[in-house]
């Protein structure tokens, strides 16, 4: 049984994750978070060292759910394509998936973080790789298997695919036009269908 501590940690992580996501680390002020929370600046320091901790673990926070989907639709049975093919469809939603979080953590947390938080920006940059070593264990998988042919080494196709799956995602972000989104996950699927299934 977790502690009245323990708790309350557990609490603010899961209140200010969607706001530092959405609003960004500088952006982020305390009043965000004291309003959120309905705790006093006192009481939420008091749980962490400083507002970087604080920014680190809501950021990893919104990865774990992150990974936790990517494994759920890497895991699916059947072939490398079907699994893959599961993971480009589940983008067509993306932007439902994350908003709860405030937006897809990888974009928001990444482009932020970039000149004013290494700490965060090393931890997006980590689950980025994360998240392509994921699609490339799949990759080499069915290659193996035989079910797909791919023209590169499959973390090189890991790294490209996901390239074009957040790109639809920061195009549809940036625009509000989740077509960005559809479109592009419609494309790989045609992909898939004509060049890399066997």
């Amino acid at each position: 049984m977790s502690t009245k501590a323990e708790r309350t940690t557990k609490y603010i992580i899961e209140t200010v994750a969607p706001i530092f996501n959405k609003y960004g680390y500088v952006g982020t002020s305390m009043s965000h978070l004291t309003e959120a929370t309905g705790l006093t600046k006192g009481a939420i320091y008091g749980n962490f060292e400083n507002k970087e901790a604080l920014a680190l673990s809501a950021f990893e926070y919104n990865r774990a759910k992150l990974l936790e989907k990517f494994d759920a639709l890497l895991g699916i049975e059947g072939t490398a394509a079907g699994k893959l093919e599961s993971l480009i469809n589940f983008f067509k939603q993306y932007d439902v998936f994350t908003m709860s979080m405030g937006g897809c953590p990888i974009l928001n947390i990444g482009v932020d973080a970039q000149f004013n938080n290494p700490l965060l920006a090393a931890a997006c940059k980590e689950t980025i790789y994360e998240l392509e070593g994921k699609i490339a264990l799949v990759l080499e998988n069915g290659v193996k298997a035989g079910e797909i042919k791919i023209p590169v080494p499959p973390l090189q196709f890991a790294k490209q695919l996901y390239t074009m799956l957040q790109g639809g995602v920061a195009m549809a972000t940036m625009t509000r036009d989740r077509k960005y989104l559809v479109n592009t996950a419609a494309y790989l699927n045609h992909l898939f269908q004509k060049e890399i299934k066997t």
